[in-house]
């Protein structure tokens, strides 16, 4: 694990772990959304002051240094994720909006009826709602892969239902409630075999785990900035080459285009395909600076410092006879709990007053709570910036919830 030294240099790092009173702030809602260093902040801000220009347009040169800083963007986000080429790298607004373009996009080209999608039981609403559009509009089917007794995604299960109607499998590479990680190889070799194409939902996986497409054999992978330590308002889609190619665009408008008539337009080659209009200029920028900030703290080192302080609060909320746990005792820095007789909404709104900050709710995630048998969890995960002082804030927190309650 990170020592405490470490954390203690990363949490001054990040303005937003103070309060307004000067206080410190025990956050503990990364996987909702990640707090923000001071690097991506300064370069955010720089991107929208003194470097500020529109890209792809001017001929006068700060235009051109920002379109060489926002390519080389798209050429870091490549490497982050081991891909091929920088071609393969489409930005969006954010995960959701990659799986929509997907679904529409993908989906529209290719599904028909009779068709089917298969999706899991843990899914994020983002990663169910754009695939039942789809069915809607072409008439295919979803299908459900249920979750193992420890609330992973069951890939046995998921082989014996795929079927050679099956089109598209979309998982979540870290369950955003549980914690919980696809077997992600095996499952691209359980779609492949069937011949349907594999989208993972990588927003957890991405902060957490070091990447590489070719690693991972999936066909579609997903990511959000805001929860990689950059900006809300951005994310990448990466895809197959040749899939980008055959896929027409999701939007029209400015950039996208090669020609345009009255009577006809041509597209622009990918990834410029998918990105019409004025693209977000400043995010793409600040997020290069959040994955030169993530890498730079070793993946590995992150992933496992994130596992033992989630272990740890999983060994501190067993020995409580009034809380029930979810998810596997291995998750990727994502804990998900209930106490008897209080409402996660309570428990967060205690919490709050003792500068402790949860996440309290359905997460997104309304199938998997139906589940599980409750109407909402509490959630405690974590980032690079955690530490033990945090889970000590928490747990004097729930004993204080416990003694109000009874």
């Amino acid at each position: 694990m990170v020592t405490t030294a470490d954390t203690l240099s990363r949490k001054a790092q990040f303005p937003g772990l103070v309060t307004p009173a000067g206080d410190v702030w025990h956050y503990l809602d990364t996987a909702a959304t990640a707090q923000k260093p001071q690097a991506v902040i300064d370069a955010m801000t720089d991107a929208m002051g003194r470097d500020y220009a529109t890209v792809h347009r001017g001929v006068y040169s700060r235009s051109a240094d920002m379109t060489l800083a926002y390519e080389a963007a798209r050429r870091r986000a490549a490497s982050f994720i081991g891909a091929r080429s920088e071609n393969e790298i489409v930005f969006v607004r954010g995960a959701t909006e990659a799986i929509n373009l997907v679904a529409q996009s993908w989906g529209g080209l290719t599904l028909k009826a009779g068709d089917r999608i298969m999706l899991s039981q843990l899914e994020h609403h983002s990663n169910i709602v754009p695939w039942q559009m789809i069915a809607q509009q072409t008439g295919a089917e979803i299908d459900v892969c249920p979750l193992t007794q420890d609330h992973r995604i069951d890939l046995d299960a998921l082989e014996n239902m795929l079927t050679e109607r099956h089109r598209i499998v979309a998982l979540a590479h870290v369950s955003n409630v549980l914690g919980s990680i696809l077997g992600a190889k095996r499952a691209a070799k359980l779609a492949h075999a069937v011949g349907a194409k594999l989208l993972l939902d990588g927003c957890q996986a991405a902060p957490r785990m070091r990447l590489d497409m070719a690693e991972l054999d999936c066909d579609f992978y997903v990511l959000s900035a805001h929860k990689l330590y950059g900006p809300t308002g951005v994310g990448v889609l990466w895809a197959r080459e040749e899939l980008l190619d055959a896929m027409p665009p999701y939007q029209g408008g400015g950039a996208m285009i090669d020609t345009v008539t009255f009577e006809k337009s041509t597209y622009a080659p990918p990834p410029q395909r998918f990105e019409a209009g004025t693209p977000m200029i400043t995010e793409v920028i600040a997020l290069h600076a959040a994955i030169d900030y993530t890498e730079a703290h070793d993946m590995e080192r992150l992933f496992a410092h994130e596992s033992a302080l989630a272990a740890t609060l999983r060994d501190e909320l067993r020995a409580m006879n009034s809380v029930r746990l979810f998810g596997p005792d291995t998750s990727a820095g994502i804990v998900s709990f209930e106490m008897d007789g209080v409402h996660p909404h309570d428990l967060g709104t205690i919490l709050d007053e003792e500068n402790v900050a949860i996440r309290a709710g359905h997460h997104c995630a309304q199938p998997l709570m139906a589940h599980l048998g409750v109407p909402a969890t509490a959630r405690a995960s974590f980032g690079l910036y955690s530490d033990e002082t945090d889970i000590d804030a928490l747990l004097r927190g729930i004993e204080r919830t416990r003694r109000i309650f009874g």
